[in-house]
């Protein structure tokens, strides 16, 4: 026989304790307690709510209770109220184990989830699994690998975790205004992690906004990396490792902008393809550096801050916190170190790739 959705054979003795209750007043024994917590943790693994287990347990309470031998019996008022606060106590007991082990068995279901769920994310970004199961197991997290996808990736003052609270309300936020179908929202490597959908720009740029502003009490992100789209699996791995490589090159070149497009920074890479060759041009153009009083980082870096400030001195010497009288003379003294002048634009351009060579390769604190 079946109660509404939830069937009574959830209710298991149930009415046979109440009964034995009211006769004797005792409380509940362990084991009973313990075959309660199991019906619960059972009805939870076949999909039924908490609130359909409350409802079935009052309704037979309801039901039976006229039958119950104490009701039967009692006739003062004192002693029905002895009888009524034992079986309720009994009531309260069982409800409560059943709701025990309802969120044992969720929380077990939570864990089991969360567990698929890394494992998938740690595939699907470092491409360690069969592209065909890995696209099958990506619809149960709302991904169709067989499109393009971009991915985002968020580094913040500190490590980013499940549970950090700015990722829960960058989560909240972002499925408030869109709907969750291709999009993976994680954290990998105390970094937040985002999967986008070609068709879901908008979630890229949304996405990308609340972490540079996620509010008030609200740790905003250092850096915001977004690598190119790609086809399938092993694109979502590609723009990963774009978005995080954009990552890495902002921390050596010390970048100052938060967010950084990975195709805005191609150049690097193919720089680094051949690092005997921008070593022996950072050696060639920059080594003389090392002559100068103070050693090469001042006018290394005097060569960075002139590109960032677009050669205009005095915005240049802010940036250094130098006079402009002070950055003129370094500039005088690049030139007659290394031979290349810096307001002549040929060998400008190969001052700035030398110097950002140098930073990629950790130059002068590196030897090459």
């Amino acid at each position: 026989m079946k109660r509404g959705a939830i069937s009574e054979e959830y209710l298991g003795t149930y009415a046979d304790v109440l009964a034995e209750v009211s006769d004797t007043g005792r409380l509940l024994h362990r084991p009973e307690l313990d075959s309660f917590r199991d019906l619960g943790e059972r009805a939870a693994e076949e999909g039924h709510s908490m609130r359909q287990l409350v409802g079935l347990y009052l309704a037979e309470t309801r039901r039976i209770w006229g039958t119950l031998p104490g009701v039967a019996r009692v006739a003062g008022a004192s002693e029905r109220g002895r009888m009524g606060d034992a079986v309720l106590g009994a009531v309260e007991a069982a409800v409560s184990a059943v709701g025990e082990g309802h969120e044992r068995a969720q929380r077990m279901a939570v864990r089991q989830e969360e567990a698929a769920r890394r494992e998938f994310v740690d595939d699907l970004l470092h491409g360690r699994s069969n592209l065909g199961k890995l696209a099958e197991r990506a619809q149960r997290f709302g991904l169709h690998l067989a499109d393009r996808h971009a991915v985002a990736v968020v580094e913040g003052v500190e490590k980013y975790e499940d549970a950090n609270p700015v990722v829960r309300r960058i989560e909240r936020e972002l499925f408030g205004r869109f709907e969750e179908r291709d999009v993976l929202l994680t954290t990998k490597d105390g970094r937040l992690v985002c999967v986008v959908g070609s068709s879901n720009a908008a979630v890229l740029e949304a996405f990308a906004e609340l972490a540079e502003r996620p509010g008030p009490r609200y740790r905003a992100a250092r850096r915001v990396a977004i690598g190119r789209e790609h086809v399938g699996a092993s694109g979502v791995v590609r723009s990963y490792e774009e978005a995080v490589g954009a990552l890495d090159l902002a921390e050596h070149l010390v970048l100052e902008q938060v967010r950084l497009s990975a195709a805005e920074l191609l150049v690097f890479p193919v720089l680094l393809r051949d690092r005997a060759a921008i070593a022996d041009l950072v050696r060639t153009v920059l080594g003389p550096l090392t002559q100068a009083r103070g050693g090469a980082e001042p006018l290394l870096g005097t060569v960075l801050e002139c590109s960032a400030a677009g050669y205009v001195n005095a915005a240049a010497a802010r940036r250094l916190g130098v006079s402009v009288r002070t950055l003129s003379y370094r500039l005088e003294r690049i030139k007659s170190l290394t031979g290349y002048d810096p307001s002549n634009s040929l060998h400008r351009y190969t001052l700035e790739t030398a110097a950002m060579g140098a930073r990629l390769l950790g130059w002068p604190d590196t030897e090459l």
